[in-house]
């Protein structure tokens, strides 16, 4: 029995306008079977997922993500991601974990920008200036042509080093920022919102990709109240991320504001209905999503 490796360099492979139409193709196999578990010590955590696609295969990604991980110059957020055979469950390949977690990530957020975001929009802000706001330059970029990127982030020094690097402009203003912005995204490990309803105007689009614990959020019940909602996956966001779970508790908002999850997408819903309307699409990122992009990857490397 082979076991495939792929290597991180299959990304010279990878295309960010097929990883969504993979995405939108494995939403219309039947529902995912999920499950996760999260361990806690303090900010670090250890995140298993796992999930089942009939048709398409079984996957297990474990991530410890680790905040405190770049005094010591290490990555943050390190893992395995294990792949498994559809018909046999006979392990199938190993993936490099940040090459899954890098276009999943993104390919999600690209995904929901793809189908709510107006599409002449072009000024695009970063809140956060991380790895994933990196990555979100070249994805955005692959939709929305001429796009134009400015970031914002806590520390002054390391976003203005991160705007030099990228090529983009650096803002400190914040509110005037996200005022001016067509879609904002959000990759930050705030417990504490740093974007305000009041700030929002018609016709923008908000990918909150950062929350990802019950105590963490980006944006506050004001932003969530006024803008129509959308998330990848109820199962995986609702009652697991604080980003839904604080305005719910609050009565800010309720489960029924969330307009549709993407296995909504062939009904045609998961859609802007006016040029106005304010959009926000929360990022969960579930296992499901995992497999779907590791897949992809595995086929696309084997194709090479």
């Amino acid at each position: 029995m082979t076991i495939e490796t792929v290597p991180f360099e299959a990304e010279t492979v990878l295309n960010w306008q097929t990883l969504t139409e993979a995405l939108e193709a494995g939403h219309r196999l039947p529902r995912a079977e999920v499950a996760d578990s999260f361990l806690y010590r303090g900010a670090d955590t250890l995140l298993n997922r796992a999930a089942w696609i009939d048709g398409l295969g079984q996957l297990v990604k474990s991530a410890n993500i680790f905040p405190g991980n770049g005094a010591h110059g290490l990555p943050s957020i390190n893992g395995a991601v294990t792949l498994y055979a559809d018909q046999t469950g006979v392990l199938e390949a190993l993936v490099d974990f940040h090459l899954v977690t890098k276009w999943k990530t993104a390919g999600d957020s690209l995904l929901s920008a793809k189908k709510l975001a107006r599409k002449d929009s072009r000024k695009i802000l970063l809140v956060g200036a991380g790895t994933v706001a990196g990555t979100m330059i070249g994805a955005y970029s692959s939709i929305f042509a001429g796009a134009e990127f400015s970031v914002w982030g806590r520390n002054p020094v390391s976003t203005r080093a991160f705007a030099q690097s990228h090529g983009i402009t650096a803002v400190t203003d914040l509110e005037a920022a996200v005022q001016g912005a067509d879609i904002i995204c959000t990759a930050t490990m705030s417990k504490e919102p740093l974007i305000k309803g009041k700030w929002l105007q018609p016709g923008q689009h908000l990918d909150l990709i950062g929350a990802y614990r019950p105590d963490m959020r980006e944006v506050d019940d004001a932003a969530m109240a006024r803008a129509r909602l959308f998330v990848d996956s109820r199962a995986t966001t609702v009652h697991h991320i604080g980003e839904l779970m604080m305005p719910i508790a609050s009565g800010a908002i309720t489960e029924g504001h969330i307009a549709a999850d993407f296995y909504d997408l062939s009904k045609g819903i998961f859609t802007r209905r006016s040029d106005d309307e304010i959009t926000i699409a929360k990022n969960g990122g579930g296992a499901h999503l995992d497999l779907m992009t590791a897949s992809y990857i595995l086929q696309a490397w084997r194709a090479r």
